[in-house]
């Protein structure tokens, strides 16, 4: 299925995990010759389920693009918790500050919310006036609308008043102004319902059912309101009009490929790693038992081998022979020291050389990898948790980001969930007998049994589907407890 982006978009002068792949201006080193534009806001801006792909891929290669959004951002989460000192620090020439889906007042009374009349404004003001006094040009940013359809066929927006108070701090603040609460309502009055949730990912309900997400976006729904963004910057800013394309940016196949996926194409995903994602003893059988039929999923993982010898024995090849969607890649119990030659690395040099030529032949033959973090061990020592995977997983998050790809970080979570355990409460995760354990039969503290599979299993399972969205009707259920603080895009 070919995606469809309306032909009223070329009228403006998913995003997914597939996005990450794109080796374009997203989240690049500086390049001084270049204009620098950043994207601040929350999760309807980012490149996961926002508009931010679809912007930057609407700007020309003259433009450094850096998305700083956030999901679950408001303008007070965002200050208070480092993400706007952040997005100081990487110095864009211009910034896109949108915020508003998490400033509203609820009946949970979130921590995030804020009072429109007067925090929200006020801190809008604060992030205008900071930034000028780092030299950087704020534009503002009326919040995208949710898709709320009324019986009259019309978007009924929830979020008209913010979009007015941010005019009104645009205004007395002499800031140039992005209206997309108008126009994207503009353009999704143009369209039917089921129109504009094919633009849109999907989520699950309280049953467990596959629903449309009116807040967030797809592929589609990203190169629609990020053009409408770009072409709405070069009229705000006329300065910038001349790094706008003159053309919508079309979506490249992978991103197509995305939007099949989304609408029920068939996916396979293959995982490659060690014995604690085999099917002896790791969090693989757990997490292939969660996906649909619509999934193949084939473990690949193999026990004892690191990001050395799985290559060096061929077992990679086999990997790239399946011509896979998804590569979930985990090493690191097996690089460390004391694995002897054929098999330890170190973490910030082969082993992460190692991990970067994964990506590489992943990508060159179709496939989108996604790193995963290593599964903690489960020793305790004075009551506390051993982490001795720290450095591996350090440097399989830094080689993910520098690489822009996906990345699942199993080892912070599973220690995250272990450190709420005491040493008797995390055996019951363990398996007995496994074939690379010592002792016998003693409890095997690295490898899981059949309720760790399952556990972990669903810990990567929902991790997946948040950073790959096309895959959320893929994954059988609701995101377990566990992962909650997770589940945002």
């Amino acid at each position: 299925m070919k995606s469809m982006i309306p032909s009223l978009l070329s009228g403006f002068l998913f995003f997914s995990c597939a996005g990450f792949s794109q080796q374009s201006q997203q989240n690049g080193a500086p390049v001084s010759a270049k204009v620098k534009i950043e994207l601040v806001g929350d999760s309807t801006q980012t490149r996961i389920v926002g508009y931010g792909l679809g912007f930057c891929a609407n700007l020309t290669g003259d433009v450094d693009c850096i998305n700083d959004a956030k999901g679950g951002a408001s303008t007070r989460t965002y200050y208070e918790q480092g993400y706007w000192a952040k997005a100081l620090a990487d110095k864009p020439d211009y910034m896109l500050i949108q915020f508003g889906h998490n400033d509203e007042e609820s009946p949970q009374h979130l921590p995030r919310e804020t009072n429109l009349q007067t925090e929200y404004p006020a801190n809008l003001k604060r992030y205008v006036q900071e930034a000028r006094a780092h030299g950087i040009i704020p534009i503002l940013v009326t919040p995208l609308t949710r898709r709320y359809y009324g019986a009259d066929g019309k978007i009924h927006s929830d979020l008209l008043a913010h979009a007015e108070a941010m005019k009104k701090v645009a205004e007395e603040e002499h800031t140039p102004l992005i209206d997309l609460q108008a126009d994207s309502i503009a353009y999704l009055d143009t369209l039917t319902e089921p129109q504009a949730n094919a633009l849109g990912i999907t989520k699950k309900d309280a049953q467990g059912n596959t629903v449309p997400d009116k807040t967030h976006l797809d592929a589609d729904g990203s190169y629609v309101f990020g053009r409408i963004v770009a072409a709405d910057l070069g009229k705000a800013v006329p300065a910038l009009a001349r790094y706008v394309r003159p053309a919508a940016a079309k979506l490249p196949p992978n991103l197509e490929r995305t939007v099949e996926i989304l609408h029920g194409a068939p996916v396979k995903i293959v995982l490659a790693g060690d014995s604690t994602v085999n099917n002896g003893g790791g969090w693989g059988p757990g997490f292939c038992a969660l996906m649909t039929p619509n999934v193949d999923c084939i473990n690949l993982a193999r026990n004892g081998r690191s990001s050395k010898s799985y290559y060096d024995e061929g077992i990679w090849q086999n990997v790239l022979a399946q011509h896979a969607d998804y590569i979930l890649i985990q090493f690191g119990h097996n690089d460390m020291p004391g694995k002897g030659p054929a098999r330890e690395t170190d973490p910030d040099t082969t082993y992460a050389a190692n991990m970067r030529r994964y990506i590489d032949q992943a990508r060159a033959q179709g496939a989108r990898p996604v790193i995963v973090t290593s599964l903690s061990r489960r020793n305790y020592k004075d009551g506390q948790l051993v982490e001795d995977l720290t450095a591996y997983a350090n440097a399989a998050r830094r080689v993910a980001d520098e690489e822009q790809v996906p990345a699942i970080d199993l080892n912070t979570q599973s220690v995250r969930l272990l450190k709420t355990m005491t040493q008797q409460q995390a055996d019951q995760f363990a398996a007995v007998g496994h074939p690379d354990a010592t002792g016998g039969t003693a409890l095997d503290r690295t490898h899981l049994n059949a309720h760790g599979s399952e556990v972990f299993g669903r810990m990567v399972a929902d991790d997946l589907a948040r950073i790959c969205p096309e895959l959320r009707p893929d994954v059988k259920g609701e995101p377990s407890p566990v992962n909650a603080s997770q589940t945002k895009p």
